[in-house]
């Protein structure tokens, strides 16, 4: 008998859980320290079209821009890569009105005639998590980018882009 079949080895998976509730209402069991994703907005910034839009597929890795590209590390082995911002926007509240609370953008670049990119994954990660933590990260972005997204949260929703922070207006409008 072949004790290394594949039908006698049942392989343990692990997932990663999106709870759209608490995680924590009331008990620190089971799904305690996930993270809620349902206020982030992953926001692309094409500065060299002029464009901005949503697509949800980057939570994931997955969105139009990443998809058919090998992503490298190195930004140097991509010379011709088009420029991307991939904006981290979460939606906090405050005074029982939201508000775009946390703000923060990341680099890619992609050239889809070599279908190859470059971005940090770990970086992506992080400001990820900054943004949900309320943080405000895009003085590292180019002036147009700012611009562009900045009109774009105003058009969005200029209720919440009234109730924002100062420090977010100044950072995107400067």
């Amino acid at each position: 008998m072949d004790l290394l079949n594949n039908d006698n080895i049942k392989k343990k998976k692990t997932s990663f859980n999106i709870l759209s509730n608490d995680s924590l209402d009331g008990h620190k069991g089971y799904g305690a320290g996930t993270l809620n994703l349902d206020n982030v907005t992953p926001v692309f910034v094409d500065p060299a079209e002029s464009d901005v839009f949503v697509d949800m597929g980057a939570l994931h890795a997955r969105s139009q821009v990443e998809r058919r590209i090998k992503f490298l590390k190195e930004k140097d082995k991509v010379p011709n890569g088009k420029l991307y911002w991939l904006v981290w926007v979460t939606i906090l509240h405050k005074d029982s009105k939201p508000y775009y609370g946390g703000v923060t953008g990341c680099e890619m670049t992609v050239d889809t005639e070599i279908r190859r990119g470059y971005k940090s994954l770990p970086e992506h990660v992080n400001n990820m998590d900054k943004s949900l933590k309320g943080k405000l990260i895009v003085e590292h972005m180019d002036q147009k980018s700012r611009h562009l997204l900045a009109d774009f949260l105003k058009n969005h929703n200029e209720a919440m882009w009234n109730h924002s922070e100062e420090e977010l207006k100044k950072s995107l409008l400067k």
